[in-house]
């Protein structure tokens, strides 16, 4: 039984995407089960946890500084770096000597025992420059690390993990190399885990992974669509969404079946990242966007007015502008609800880091410009079409805006939605409670307020 960890400060950072907020926040409550305090970060702590991100060379660089930054609050501090740079960055990882020790990806549910055997051996040998590593490769593991959520981050939404690694290899990601090859969660944890929270308030799920569309595929089977029936059926839960997806898994028999699980959100985020084919291609993204537009009539056809979302990346290697252009003509076709639209970066590691007629960065900024602009304009027209009619929020929080209170919440097609608390929000909606939406409302931002 672990018994180092009990009564020490320890303040937690979280860094990249909603996988790292699921097991950041396993961890913290893993710390908080052996008797650690958490505490703010900007607090002097005893032990800094930075739970790193190594998607672009960017998120490397704010992983170190915020490394630095803890062991620069406090010298005598242990500063654990854990995840994805860990195990793409493990030279550089073992020669900071800002790091105390470094966690790999598939050890972060060990993290009490890691560190409390850590603090042991440096008693022991009473030297505080004392390193330690507990660093496996990820690339020759096949087995999913066990973490299971038993305490509601949020007041009424969780993010669950069902699944970990990629075997997708596109061009510009370095992320199977983090993360390792598909692992899949055992469905019965997940609903299991997912029935506990639901009777601790939980009334949204979010199923979040590496690669969710790979869900199961290493034992032979899809398995993504079994699994959100079943949730479906979980007393409690209200609302099911589910985080970014494979365009190939749009098959109207897989659209069929989801259009029938009444609690799934119709919101749809389909990774896009070009909606040129030979662009596509040199990404090695394994489809068309003509592939790509069908799995989004399938989905308007089956949902009513459903949000799809999605990412672009401007200013691949070789991107000419009639490239961009078909890639911009395309998604003024799609209309959708919201694009995220990235820069490409070069990542080390990866094979579009060596392709020829790299892009400058006045290019990639301006064709960035121009599809900020045009999802600038989709999003408040896809937004606009819901005032006016009735909707169903979860109110999630209480928010200042204009110098009054308001109770924010989303609807299922993650419209944000705010109430004056004093007028149509009710007293109990901060219980997650799903409510009525008095149909009146004018858009303010990015938000409906009624």
């Amino acid at each position: 039984m672990p018994k180092n960890v009990a009564g020490l400060k320890i303040a937690m950072h979280n860094l990249g995407c909603k996988v790292n907020n699921y097991e950041m926040d396993v961890m913290g409550q893993k710390i908080k089960e052996a008797g650690g305090i958490i505490v703010p970060f900007s607090d002097k702590a005893d032990v800094y946890i930075i739970n790193t991100c190594t998607v672009t060379n960017i998120a490397d660089r704010k992983s170190r500084q915020m490394l630095h930054k803890a062991k620069k609050e406090n010298p005598d501090a242990i500063v654990v770096a854990v995840g994805c740079y860990v195990e793409t960055g493990k030279e550089g990882v073992l020669k900071d000597e800002s790091i105390d020790l470094a966690v790999g990806n598939n050890k972060k549910s060990e993290i009490v025992e890691i560190l409390d055997e850590f603090i042991d051996i440096r008693s022991v040998e009473d030297d505080k420059t004392l390193h330690g590593t507990s660093i496996i490769d990820i690339n020759h593991t096949n087995e999913y690390e066990n973490m299971t959520l038993s305490e509601l981050p949020e007041h009424t939404r969780a993010y669950i993990k069902i699944q970990d690694g990629c075997n997708q290899f596109c061009t510009y990601c370095v992320i199977p190399y983090a993360r390792g090859r598909v692992r899949s969660r055992d469905m019965q944890d997940i609903l299991d885990e997912i029935k506990g929270l639901a009777n601790k308030g939980c009334r949204e799920v979010v199923l979040t992974g590496i690669h969710i569309s790979s869900y199961g595929m290493e034992k032979g089977e899809q398995l993504l669509i079994p699994l959100i029936e079943k949730i479906g059926d979980i007393e409690g839960i209200d609302r099911i969404r589910i985080s970014s997806l494979e365009p190939r898994i749009m098959t109207e028999e897989n659209v069929k079946r989801l259009a029938a699980v009444k609690k799934l959100c119709p919101h749809f985020h389909l990774s896009l990242q070009s909606g040129c084919d030979s662009v596509l291609a040199r990404m090695n993204r394994h489809y068309t966007a003509d592939d790509f537009r069908k799995g989004v009539e399938l989905l308007r056809e089956y949902f009513d007015k459903p949000a799809i979302t999605t990412d672009i990346i401007v200013g691949f290697p070789g991107e000419t502008e009639e490239e961009f252009e078909e890639c911009r003509k395309f998604a003024d076709e799609i209309d959708f609800y919201e694009m995220h639209v990235f820069k490409y970066s070069p990542r080390k590691g990866t094979v579009a880091a060596g392709m020829k007629d790299q892009l400058t960065d006045k290019e990639k900024s301006a064709r960035s410009d121009v599809l900020l602009n045009l999802t600038k304009k989709q999003s408040e027209c896809y937004r606009k079409y819901f005032i006016g009619k009735e909707l169903s929020v979860l109110w999630e929080d209480e928010e200042r805006i204009g110098g009054k209170r308001y109770l924010i919440g989303h609807t299922d097609r993650y419209v944000r939605i705010a109430a004056p608390m004093s007028e149509e929000a009710p007293e109990n909606a901060g219980s997650g409670e799903v409510t009525c939406v008095v149909p009146r409302a004018f858009l303010c931002s990015d938000t409906l307020l009624i």
